[in-house]
């Protein structure tokens, strides 16, 4: 079986490694010839995966198009931004492509599988979403994680694809809730991050968490996801460990903006993208759309789109009026 993976950052390369264990004949492919060629001769990904040894069967492949001949699993670990205009070279592909991709495309509100059915419409497409840092994957730390697709045989067989003694897969056939619950968790892990940044407590956060869970739910609701997804790995899960991990990206973005850094510096300095910093735009204007109430989500939007001063949209949430739980 020969799967290609495309998307040589710390996902792409950690699935890459994951996949290499089997039988398969494992691609990595990535648009940056010199870094793929050095990471084949040195046999690691330092810049995403420190101390990390790859399998020397992973093969790389700087070109597209050889990258993908012949192959029965697409893996598109693809940033958000990049991810239509990559997978538009799939539009005569057969096979079964699966996106770990977690955001919203701003111009249409579609998440990555959404995306796929224009640019893969001949393709099976599954998601996989989870609580998944990529370095504990690579470093076989064990993990749990959701493959999720409409059609269920589907599901299954990308189940049994990714299955591993430490790296237990489930199955869903809820696909646009596993991939709002995986979208949506970066944009609350922003602010999960702001509050560490002002110096809040253990309190705070478990609250601001607690409430964002149910604005994403209701938006996830109105968008015609299952309400029981959002407590799931791809929803609680992954917003639980991406609200207070030490490796979580989007959360390091938050905090060092509530330290008082400005976004352009944070932004400029980040070795790769924060993936809440694109969704939380995408994701205030799908809940436009809807008309479903997203404050947490509107605030952080405010903080990076419109300029608001982060202590203040934080105090603007606290200042709400009172209401009963839901």
């Amino acid at each position: 079986m020969k799967i290609t993976v495309l998307g040589a950052g710390a996902w792409g390369t950690a699935l890459a490694k994951l996949l290499s264990q089997g039988e398969q004949a494992v691609t990595l492919w990535g648009h940056d010839a010199g870094r793929l060629a050095e990471v084949q001769r040195s046999g690691r990904n330092e810049r995403y995966l420190p101390g990390v040894e790859l399998p020397r069967s992973l093969r790389m492949e700087p070109d597209l198009a050889r990258a993908i001949e012949g192959s029965e699993f697409i893996i598109a670990a693809i940033p958000s931004k990049a991810f239509r205009e990559v997978t538009r070279h799939l539009s005569a592909f057969t096979g079964t492509v699966v996106s770990v991709t977690k955001g919203i495309e701003h111009e249409t509100g579609l998440t990555m599988c959404g995306v796929l059915a224009q640019t893969a419409p001949r393709a099976e497409t599954a998601a996989l979403s989870g609580p998944t840092y990529a370095l504990e994957v690579a470093r076989g730390i064990p993990t749990a994680i959701v493959a999720a697709s409409h059609n269920q045989a589907t599901a299954v067989v990308v189940q049994q694809l990714f299955h591993r003694p430490a790296f237990r897969a489930y199955t869903s056939t809820d696909l646009l809730g596993v991939e709002l619950g995986g979208a949506l968790k970066n944009v609350i892990a922003i602010a999960a991050g702001v509050c560490d940044g002002l110096g809040f407590g253990d309190n705070s956060k478990a609250a601001l968490i607690t409430r964002a869970m149910a604005e994403v739910r209701r938006l996830g609701v109105a968008c015609g996801a299952q309400a029981e997804t959002f407590t799931g790995l791809s929803g609680l899960g992954d917003l639980t460990v991406t609200c207070f991990s030490r490796l979580s990206r989007n959360r390091g973005f938050g905090e060092r903006l509530g330290r008082g850094e400005k976004l352009s510096e944070v932004l400029g300095s980040m070795t790769a993208v924060a993936e809440g910093y694109p969704t939380s735009r995408s994701a205030y204007d799908l809940a436009l759309r809807q008309k479903v109430s997203t404050p947490v989500i509107d605030e952080v939007y405010r903080m990076l789109y419109e300029g608001k001063n982060v202590a203040k949209g934080v105090q603007d949430l606290m200042s709400r009026d009172i209401k009963a739980e839901d």
